[in-house]
């Protein structure tokens, strides 16, 4: 059986959405829709557990993310309106924010994990041990070609 690019970039877009439409689905369910970007808060949390609290910038944030610096303020308008953030000025540089989670935000970290297990749970079921780890050998090295720069 012969693939072409082409099968191949629709199948990698088809799963793509599919896997974020399985999450958004399961994060309502969750009664966490209004988490629009699920991996930030996630994301914010590691970065609170510094000894200052201090969250990355938003550049770097962006760049995990790969979104746009504008997307990650977006996504942190929506996480302050809804209780999920609280931002403050950094003393050094009152152009930057702070941003800490807070008790609801520390909550929906948990429950977005939870959704993010349970996706992936869903979408590797049937795969034996060694397909899982073959899938992976095969992602890494999707990724090691995407990102040269990092083999390095």
């Amino acid at each position: 059986m012969e693939v072409s690019f082409h099968e191949m970039e629709l199948l990698s877009r088809s799963l793509h959405q599919a896997h974020r439409a399985a999450i958004q689905s399961e994060l309502k369910a969750a009664g966490l829709g209004e988490v629009g970007h699920p991996m930030l808060v996630s994301i914010l949390q590691s970065a609170g557990e510094s000894p200052d609290g201090q969250c990355q910038a938003q550049r770097e944030l962006a760049d995990l993310l790969h979104i746009s610096p504008a997307a990650v303020a977006n996504s942190l308008k929506g996480l302050e309106r809804d209780g999920y953030i609280r931002r403050e000025p950094w003393q050094e540089d009152a152009r930057r924010n702070r941003v800490f989670l807070t008790k609801k935000g520390t909550a929906a970290v948990e429950g977005c994990r939870d959704v993010f297990r349970r996706v992936s749970a869903r979408m590797m079921d049937g795969f034996s041990l060694e397909e899982l780890a073959q899938l992976s050998r095969f992602q890494r090295r999707m990724l090691d070609n995407l990102n040269p720069h990092e083999k390095e």
